[in-house]
């Protein structure tokens, strides 16, 4: 009796295992579009996991398998969803037209928290910011300030309720630790400075210290998702000051890294991907002191790994930094000059060298020239000769340039541009890069601006 029991119950088993396989629908109504393709992110990288056809505009898969973490389906370049994938069954509902607002969660209560909580981070942060100014601006001693500062508290209340309570009763859920760490800060109320509440010293100061204080950066799953990127942005925009000239303001965020990847080493994973972003980020703005001080100070000291796809002109930064270190001997130059002859930097005698690596086509080269020049003719005695590399491919082009500006240093170029010897060996990734020697070709100083080489002249 028992073994008839027994095979039923094996059977029921089996079933159930096939049931439990994840299904993932996503309905996009109005559409044209029957191919998506699947992607996974981790920061502000995405990479395609699977490629999913639907004539109907059910797109149907699944991620068995997959790790945890925010997912993608892109349909083109404009319209695209993201969710969370938690190994549990995923429907969504939505149209084409407009993606966000007509986004419905059919099921899936990780996916509905996430987006609760993305509407309510967003209505929390205008509210408050709104009341503030009201607060700041009306008079304490009427009933009105005490109305507005009733709602600001019942609005900071309600929003911690969700983020402490609703979002958390299973807090070991991939959805309830990201909310938890991306919540927004709770800060002080507002107290003078109405048109920016985050230029409040008391807030600020206090957004300083404890702005990152729920962020858990030992939880390595948060890199499948936005988290320490937007997280990165939120706390650099407490040291921006747009009054501050280029030179302060970089060393404001340079404040900032410091505390944001000393707090990421506790994990490895997520100190890379926290290093890669700031960098990336740093380069598209420009900030090349910022990414020198990131290389020198995290990149190099800790010998980081970063990802193998790193722009060139990054590891070309990063290994100038490793190998071209103040007291380091140059690599050896020996390229034609403007007539032909080949100008050997062994051969150079002057007490100081300035070997300035620049192209006709850069316009802060232009710059720096200008004042170079000056410098470089102003010598009552000449203790500096400067040896000007040129990564012009047009021959016509760097003899113009030459001639226009009355080069009378020693100009040299094999004109292959950035694939010439010198480039490459010296890693240079952005023009003008400027390197002092002394006599024996050591490395005393590699000068980012005119003030700095002046003092050497």
């Amino acid at each position: 009796m028992k073994k008839n029991l027994i095979i039923p119950f094996i059977f029921f088993v089996l079933l159930s295992n096939l049931n439990m396989a994840q299904n993932i629908s996503i309905v996009v109504e109005n559409s044209s579009i029957t191919k998506a393709s699947v992607q996974q992110l981790e920061g502000e990288k995405v990479s395609i996991v699977d490629t999913v056809i639907s004539p109907s505009g059910d797109f149907r898969f699944s991620l068995d398998g997959k790790h945890n973490g925010f997912y993608r389906l892109q349909m083109d370049s404009k319209h695209w969803i993201d969710f969370i994938n938690d190994g549990i069954d995923v429907e969504i509902r939505t149209d084409f037209n407009s993606m966000i607002d007509s986004l419905q969660i059919v099921k899936s209560e990780s996916n509905k928290l996430y987006y609760n909580f993305m509407e309510l981070s967003k209505a929390y942060k205008t509210k408050t910011e709104l009341l503030n100014l009201i607060l700041v601006h009306y008079p304490n001693n009427d009933d009105y300030y005490q109305t507005t500062k009733t709602k600001l508290l019942q609005t900071k209340e309600e929003y911690i309720h969700f983020v402490e309570v609703t979002s958390q009763k299973n807090p070991k859920s991939f959805t309830a630790r990201y909310i938890k760490a991306a919540q927004l800060p709770i800060v002080p109320e507002l107290t003078n400075n109405p048109k920016n509440p985050y230029e409040d010293n008391n807030q600020l100061k206090f957004l300083k210290s404890h702005a990152l204080d729920k962020v858990d950066f030992n939880d390595f799953e948060m890199i499948y998702s936005n988290l320490f990127a937007n997280k990165s942005i939120e706390y650099l925009t407490y040291y921006r000051n747009q009054q501050l000239p280029k030179q302060l303001l970089e060393q404001e965020f340079m404040k900032a890294v410091d505390t944001l990847l000393n707090k990421a080493k506790v994990n490895d994973l997520v100190y890379q991907q926290m290093t890669e972003y700031l960098i990336d980020g740093f380069t598209k703005f420009g900030f090349d002191a910022i990414i020198n001080y990131i290389v020198d100070n995290y990149v190099i000291k800790d010998d980081l790994c970063l990802d193998s796809q790193i722009e060139s002109t990054i590891q070309r930064r990063i290994d100038q930094s490793k190998y071209l270190k103040i007291g380091n001997v140059v690599p050896k130059i020996v390229l034609p000059d403007s007539n032909g002859n080949n100008i050997d930097l062994s051969k150079i005698e002057s007490e100081k060298i300035l070997i300035l690596f620049y192209a006709s086509w850069c316009p802060h080269c232009k710059t720096t020239v200008t004042e170079l020049i000056k410098l470089y003719n102003n010598q009552k005695q000449k203790k500096v000769e400067i040896l000007a590399v040129s990564l012009d491919e047009n021959r016509t082009e760097w003899l113009k340039f030459i001639k226009s500006n009355k080069l009378d240093w020693l100009n040299v170029s094999d004109l292959k541009g950035w694939n010439g010897k010198a480039i490459e060996e010296y890693f240079i990734y952005a023009t003008p890069t400027m390197f002092f020697v002394d006599s024996k070709r050591n490395i005393i100083s590699k000068p980012l601006t005119i003030d700095e080489i002046k003092s050497v002249f």
